[in-house]
């Protein structure tokens, strides 16, 4: 993997390290383990009768997205002035262990404890996701972002695979014993931040700061110039009329991603039967095919080009939905399974590198602020009109499922408009 020459590469593996840290919590708390826990004992105590322990986890992700959506922006700009990116996502990442650790104390009934919880475990890692992005123009050419971003990415989905396996071993084991997922689900909960503590350890010892912090004028303070920092972005969008566009693309078609990430499970576990242990041996396999997707599509960006790529992947998406919508069986649902894998990582990655290449590297935190902005504003909306859909349905999932195609295929259709070579030039020749 071509790497540039003053970057070590053992630091782009750190840069890398923390993609597979990370993905431990979206696998296990977000997609196989907790959300699927949350609706089938937590909040329900049983079957989702009704809809309604599926909109309360849609709820929950929608609080944790509006908190993030307010806060990214100006934090991203605040750690490109005071080169804090590394300090934020220091603090971030140990809020995320933390409280994923206390997750495991959330039994039936404990609804108001559970979203609460899952609430701040989810803001402290989409933080972290944004300050560890807006690294990658310090570690990669513009030519080289696409292989770096999917190496990561790929690298990711591996980890999410490892402590996933490890999950399911424990899983297993507690079962056979007799155990009930109020007893081995809080342990999962612990093996995930363990996991995360200990595999971040080398993005800390590893990948430098390479930003210069700036002296504050007197009477300054980097909230002030974190909002002023915003505000001068939004007031010269033309200048970067690519970058925002493709960030309104972006809030679209991640409205249908994040829909699928955090309700992926539940749909099989609520519309084809699946248990937890087959719910889980799912997302191993899906993890698999989402790393050789990340990576596959990460070389095939850098030589078709990141906005032709991501057109590939959004019809794959579309493709895979419809699917969905009319796979009975199970062993159809395997297929379309795996179809969303391919499509999902490498739809992430590309998103994430054409975010990069459209960014001037000295402002490269408050550009991918305004990504996770993008990223949250769409995890607030599409997972919320899958719990309304499955709520005023009666708690129908395949029509709710069936209502995520839209998001795909109107990204698509705004994905035609963004000029990508344009968009490149304006972040060599900033404003």
């Amino acid at each position: 993997m071509p790497i540039p020459l003053t970057v070590p590469r053992r630091e782009v593996l750190a840069w890398a390290m923390y993609d597979f840290a990370n993905s431990g919590y979206t696998t296990v708390v977000l997609t196989a383990v907790f959300n699927a826990y949350f609706v089938g004992v937590v909040a329900a105590n049983g079957a989702d009768r009704g809809g309604t322990a599926t909109l309360l986890w849609t709820v929950a992700m929608a609080i944790t997205n509006l908190l993030v959506l307010v806060s990214a922006p100006v934090l991203g700009a605040i750690a490109d002035h005071g080169a804090h990116k590394k300090r934020f996502l220091a603090f971030t990442t140990i809020g995320c262990v933390l409280f994923t650790l206390l997750l495991g104390l959330v039994g039936r009934g404990d609804v108001m404890l559970g979203m609460a919880l899952v609430i701040l475990a989810t803001l402290m890692f989409a933080s972290g996701e944004n300050f560890i992005a807006a690294f990658l123009p310090e570690i990669a050419s513009q030519k080289e972002m696409g292989r770096i971003s999917g190496y990561g990415w790929s690298l990711g989905y591996l980890g999410g695979l490892l402590v996933l396996g490890l999950c399911l071993v424990y899983i297993q084991s507690a079962q056979s014993r007799g155990d009930v997922a109020e007893q081995y689900v809080p342990v999962t909960m612990w093996i995930t931040g363990g996991m995360f503590a200990l595999a971040a350890l080398p993005t800390f010892i590893w990948l430098r700061e390479r930003a210069v912090p700036r002296r504050l004028a007197p009477g300054e303070s980097y909230f002030r110039i974190g909002f002023a920092r915003v505000r001068h972005t939004l007031a010269h969008a033309r200048h970067y009329r690519d970058l925002f566009r493709f960030l309104v693309t972006l809030a679209v078609y991640y409205c249908g991603i994040n829909t699928v990430v955090v309700l992926a499970v539940i749909y099989a576990q609520e519309a084809m039967g699946f248990t937890m242990q087959e719910n889980i041996i799912l997302i191993m396999v899906v993890n698999v095919t989402a790393a050789v997707g990340a990576l596959t599509f990460g070389l095939v960006q850098d030589r078709l080009g990141s906005v032709r790529t991501l057109a590939i992947t959004l019809v794959v998406w579309v493709v895979a939905l419809v699917l969905a919508y009319f796979t009975e069986s199970r062993a159809g649902f395997w297929v379309v399974a795996n179809l969303v894998g391919l499509a999902l990582g490498s739809s992430q990655s590309a998103g994430r590198a054409l975010v990069g290449q459209f960014s001037p590297p000295e402002r490269a935190a408050e550009f991918f602020g305004l990504w996770g902005l993008a990223g949250k504003l769409a995890a607030v909306i599409g997972p919320l009109v899958y719990g309304l859909v499955t709520f005023l349905t009666h708690g129908d999932h395949r029509q709710a499922l069936l209502s995520t195609c839209v998001f795909f295929i109107a990204g698509l259709l705004l994905l035609l408009t963004v000029n990508e070579r344009r968009g490149r030039a304006a972040a060599r020749h900033p404003d």
